[in-house]
């Protein structure tokens, strides 16, 4: 696939100890557009040299995935900051830094105490090796 193209796709995401976590198999197919940064590095550079039809496992590790688990992106604050009055394990928070120029950020809270709560701002999936199984439905070139 030179250029960018349009691919339809069905696949099927596990964890490294056989865990599916997320399948488009019983659902609409997933539909992107190659080089427009829609799905991961990993996913597109799998279906690379594919034609309609074929079906391919790949391991894509962290790297080409969702990036590495960075320590950095997990704080804690004491629950007087929280804007909320009671946390919830996964509920996600949006904080407007103090400098205007950093992008809105969006946590994960993971964890309270009576006098604090630690947020992650990591994707889930940080950190994590994924095997995929992809079913190539169809390419469409863009002219």
């Amino acid at each position: 696939m030179c250029g960018k193209s349009v691919v339809t796709i069905h696949y099927e995401v596990e964890f490294e100890e056989g865990t599916i976590f997320e399948s488009t198999l019983d659902k609409d197919p997933l539909k992107f557009t190659t080089g427009n940064n829609e799905v991961i590095v990993g996913l597109e550079q799998a279906i690379l040299g594919m034609s309609p039809g074929l079906l391919k496992k790949e391991k894509i590790p962290y790297e080409k995935g969702f990036g590495p688990f960075q320590k950095d992106l997990v704080v804690e604050i004491g629950r007087e900051h929280h804007p909320y009055s009671e946390p919830e394990i996964g509920q996600m928070v949006k904080i407007v830094p103090p400098n205007e120029n950093i992008p809105l950020n969006v946590y994960r809270v993971i964890d309270f105490s009576e006098s604090t709560v630690t947020f992650d701002a990591n994707h889930p999936l940080a950190g994590k090796d994924l095997i995929y199984h992809i079913q190539l439905i169809d390419v469409e070139k863009k002219n």
